[in-house]
């Protein structure tokens, strides 16, 4: 098993309620929950999983998008859970920031991404938001889906999370972000919104710096001209 912290409780005891039962296909699995001595999900803060075989592959994107795809079709009837509206951390403050649901922090570059916001009218659906380090690959098994970060937005996000942090961090081809996004509506606002909320993220956790703006400023460049192409 794999024990870790359980970081909001409500949100960790509703995700084991929901994959203890979530059907696998040959497209994607994921671990299961284990309940403690008590019954319990977590126990003094700590939560439980089943371990599964494999290791993530960042260059592997496009397998990522394609299991990150079923998944989010196997979730697909979920309700929206109350704790979606009250997390309190940097990337889900991030996240409404990318939406236009609170304020943009002061920076150049973002302010270029959110002149080109537009309004996604993709319905939205319970997504994992950040896929691309999340699945791991074993030899003759179907991917595994991990760590579960739950946002409420359209399931296209999660691919476009996944393209911007392969381009930005593990040296995939700029290229690649229109590749990735041809069969998915909408894919230039969802790119801005993906690359707005890693930035913001940045900025909140006060990680930004010189060397992150020259890491991701080609990326914005590539992503506004999609924008203007499209």
């Amino acid at each position: 098993m794999v024990l870790r912290p359980a970081g909001d409780v409500d949100e960790a005891n509703w995700r084991a309620g929901v994959l203890e039962r979530l059907v696998h296909t040959e497209q994607f699995r994921t671990p299961r929950p284990i309940r403690a001595a008590s019954g319990r999900w977590v126990e003094d803060g700590w939560e439980a999983w089943q371990w599964l075989p494999g290791a993530a592959d960042e260059s592997r994107l496009l397998d990522v998008v394609r299991a990150g795809t079923a998944f989010h079709h196997a979730i697909s009837a979920l309700a929206r859970p109350a704790f979606i509206d009250t997390a309190d951390d940097p990337w889900s403050r991030a996240d409404r920031i990318a939406w236009e649901e609170a304020p943009l922090p002061s920076d150049a570059m973002l302010g270029r991404l959110a002149a080109a916001f537009r309004p996604v009218d993709s319905p939205s659906q319970l997504i994992h938001g950040d896929l691309l380090g999340n699945v791991l690959f074993a030899e003759g098994e179907p991917p595994a889906i991990i760590d579960w970060a739950p946002y409420w937005r359209p399931t296209g996000l999660g691919s476009a999370i996944a393209a911007v942090d392969a381009v930005c961090w593990h040296g995939a081809p700029i290229e690649l972000l229109s590749a990735i996004g041809r069969n998915i509506e909408e894919w230039d606002q969802l790119l801005l919104r993906a690359l707005t909320f890693r930035m913001v993220t940045l900025h909140l956790c006060n990680a930004w710096d010189a060397s992150l703006v020259d890491r991701h400023a080609p990326v914005v460049d590539a992503v506004l001209l999609l924008v203007q192409q499209s």
